[in-house]
């Protein structure tokens, strides 16, 4: 028997699958939170193909090359989720400033408890989902991470992708 690299149970029969590029040996309920990597041997020598089925082991699989970029990444659960700011604990706090608000107004605004606010604002404990949806409904400013609290919620970008170019990022130094 061996045992899942991602939940721990046992298991006889593992597969391989592909995770934000490690490749992990995992039971049958956790396959599906990667691409199924599946080797062949031909003539000797080992050839690797990724499958974007999980499910069906002779389903269309494209080989993995470096240069195909045609072919589609299979999402995973983590492409949801939304990173927070690093500086989620100064936004809360000068809103809450702004705002006129005391810690224990915004906690029975929330109907939270005043110390998960003083906690948020020091830095110590990030706020949940659940949380962070409160903060910025009720004041009105966003905690993810690539969103200033000065800047303009409508921009999109700088190319005609409405993605970041390089010219975005990079500061000149003159």
């Amino acid at each position: 028997m061996v045992q899942c690299e991602m939940c721990g149970a046992e298991t006889g029969s593992p597969k391989t699958i592909k995770v934000e590029g490690a490749e992990l040996d995992v039971c049958d309920n956790c396959s599906d939170f990667g691409t199924e990597v599946k080797t062949q041997q031909d003539t000797g020598s080992t050839s690797t193909k990724y499958s974007t089925s999980s499910s069906s082991s002779g389903g269309s699989s494209s080989p993995s090359t470096s240069s195909s970029s045609s072919r589609s990444r299979r999402s995973d659960m983590f492409d949801d989720m939304d990173e927070i700011a690093q500086d989620y604990d100064e936004r809360v706090r000068n809103a809450r400033e702004t705002a006129g608000l005391s810690q224990e107004d915004l906690a029975n605004d929330l109907n939270e408890k005043a110390s998960l606010i003083r906690k948020i604002e020091r830095g110590d404990m990030l706020p949940s989902d659940e949380v962070q949806e409160k903060l910025e409904s009720e004041l009105d400013i966003s905690l993810t991470a690539g969103a200033s609290p000065d800047e303009d919620e409508d921009w999109d970008g700088g190319s005609s992708t409405g993605e970041y170019t390089l010219g975005d990022v990079v500061k000149r130094k003159d």
